[in-house]
């Protein structure tokens, strides 16, 4: 039965919204009038919806319209976060799980996560379980997160699985914004660089090549290498931009292959500079979640598998692949993690101590923030070491423009100088 998010009046004419499911615009209206509701708007919504289906007045007719904001807009990890906590308050306070959903999707101002809430609710008060209507939902509810509600709801703790989970995806959250905000000026900056010269090679080298070209004298070296630069620019772009388009489309293609993802993987984290950083932050993520889920009641084997596909890396995979075999027959975590090679000496020496104490969902906790901490510093260092480089880069090729420009003037004027 498909859902559909509707607009109108209550018998006092207060203005009322919601979600509602309903086999058609006839059948939403007459629910809504025996809860005393005039419609006045309502449109079709889901998962999958891209379009709003109706808007219903006074005369009962029924037109179309692109839903643009809807159709960009997409659930960010921090509201899945702040909703997820939110959740956890709601059943600490011994408020049933129908009423905590249905509060959740009334105060909810993301209009696609309100609608996923409310699909969620309908499951749950149909008789499924929680976890189970949110598997149906994976954009916004990652394996992880299901598993781990599955085991909260199993054990009678979900208030605390939930409480666990905001504070895991709060501290994912925190650790992409710092990676992200520390590369936005070198990025910036590289771009404007680019758009630069790209102005100059077109518009303004041009009309000196035509200046050049008038004095009949050979030109110094920069200059005839600024001047081939140019025209191969200006001749060759209508093909340039067709073939990297081609060719990352090609890479693509190929690093989605089983042979490719291994390669590409490989080749970053072998990275000279940002290849300590890349599985710096995979141990962070593999140490945090397996502690998170060894914390809520998971089964070892079943958290190395979710781990697995957290890591986002198919080496490390290998890994925690092996890990696992070598745990379900006897064998501790730490050793197979220290023989694969892949993972820090520190991290598998804290996970032996972990084992041996009892202590490992702590211990992992502590690795991860140790290695977030790294991360954060590492990223600082390079933002802080990229910014020289990339104005040094552009003072080069400022001066290396001014020259191959400035050098044949000097020269014309020594020359009508001279006569």
């Amino acid at each position: 039965m498909p859902l559909f998010e509707y607009r109108g009046f209550s018998a006092k004419g207060k203005p009322v919204s919601g979600v509602m499911e309903a086999d058609g615009g006839a059948d939403l209206k007459a629910k809504l009038l025996k809860d005393g509701i005039y419609l006045t708007r309502f449109s079709e919504t889901g998962p999958n919806a891209t379009r709003s289906e109706a808007k219903a007045r006074a005369g009962g007719l029924l037109s179309r319209e692109i839903d643009i904001k809807r159709a960009l807009e997409r659930i960010r990890q921090q509201d899945v976060a702040v909703m997820t906590r939110q959740f956890a308050t709601l059943l600490r306070a011994g408020v049933p799980m129908s009423e905590a959903l249905t509060a959740l999707s009334e105060q909810q101002e993301r209009p696609k996560l309100k609608v996923v809430i409310t699909a969620v609710r309908e499951k749950v008060r149909e008789g499924s379980a929680l976890a189970d209507a949110m598997a149906e939902h994976p954009a916004v509810f990652s394996e992880l997160y299901v598993n781990m509600v599955r085991v909260g709801e199993a054990s009678g703790t979900l208030d605390i699985v939930l409480e666990r989970l905001a504070d895991f995806l709060d501290s994912a959250v925190r650790l992409r914004s710092k990676v992200t905000s520390a590369m936005v000026y070198p990025v910036l900056m590289l771009c404007v660089a680019v758009f630069i010269v790209s102005l100059m090679m077109v518009f303004v080298i041009p009309r000196i090549t035509e200046l050049f070209a008038d004095m009949g004298t050979d030109l110094p070296l920069l200059t005839r290498i600024l001047i081939f630069v140019s025209n191969t620019f200006r001749h060759t772009w209508f093909v340039a931009i067709p073939l990297i388009y081609f060719g990352v489309r090609q890479f693509r293609k190929y690093i989605r292959t089983e042979k490719g993802r291994e390669w590409w993987d490989g080749v970053k984290l072998r990275a000279p500079i940002f290849g300590p950083v890349v599985r710096m932050v995979a141990v962070a993520r593999f140490s945090r979640t397996l502690s998170t889920l060894l914390s809520s009641g998971v089964a070892v084997l079943s958290a190395l598998d979710i781990v697995r596909a957290i890591v986002n890396n198919v080496i490390l995979g290998k890994a925690i692949e092996e890990a696992k075999i070598a745990v379900r027959e006897g064998d501790s975590l730490a050793g197979p993690l220290e023989r694969s090679g892949q993972f820090p000496p520190m991290m598998t020496h804290m996970i032996a101590i972990g084992e041996k104490t009892g202590q490992l969902e702590g211990m992992l906790k502590n690795v991860a923030d140790a290695y977030d901490q790294e991360v954060e510093t590492r990223v600082s260092t390079m933002t802080a070491v990229l910014e020289p480089v990339m104005i040094v880069g552009m003072g080069v090729m400022v001066a290396f423009l001014v020259f191959a420009i400035l050098q044949p003037m000097l020269k014309m004027n020594e020359v009508i100088t001279g006569q």
